[in-house]
């Protein structure tokens, strides 16, 4: 298991997953989720922080869908309020704005209005918000 969380960072759900693939009783799984939480190996911050700046640096996802899979995963709220200004402000708002240039400039054959309307429409469900992508148009 020291060697599963090394590789990356994991939540404790991952890892709880991950045991329930071994026949283990109830008493092994609290001692190794202790032993990799006293060596540093678990760590729900470390993990909460690489993945927000992974899905959004890499991916492009916004706020809402990283708090959406981030909840998926048992994160408490209050540590992914914490660990959101690991995405800094203007960054943020210059990947909106290539995002809606680069969908918007594929939509061909339609009037601006409807191109606008689908535009935000994927943007939302990439994770963006209404009120950032105001700003946008």
């Amino acid at each position: 298991m020291a060697n599963y969380c090394a590789y990356q960072d994991r939540c404790h759900s991952e890892v709880e997953q991950k045991m329930r693939e071994f026949v283990l009783i109830p008493e092994a799984k609290e001692e190794i989720l202790l032993y990799l939480i006293r060596e540093n190996y678990l760590n729900e911050e470390r993990f909460t922080r690489s993945f927000i700046r992974g899905k959004f640096y890499q991916k492009q996802w916004g706020r809402n869908k990283i708090r959406q899979h981030l909840k998926m995963k048992g994160i408490t709220e209050k540590l992914m309020n914490s660990c959101f200004d690991e995405i800094d402000e203007e960054d943020y708002l210059e990947t909106a704005k290539k995002e809606w240039e680069k969908y918007h400039g594929k939509l061909k054959g339609l009037q601006d209005y409807q191109k606008n309307i689908k535009t935000t429409r994927y943007l939302m469900g990439r994770g963006f918000e209404w009120e950032v992508l105001q700003e946008i148009f």
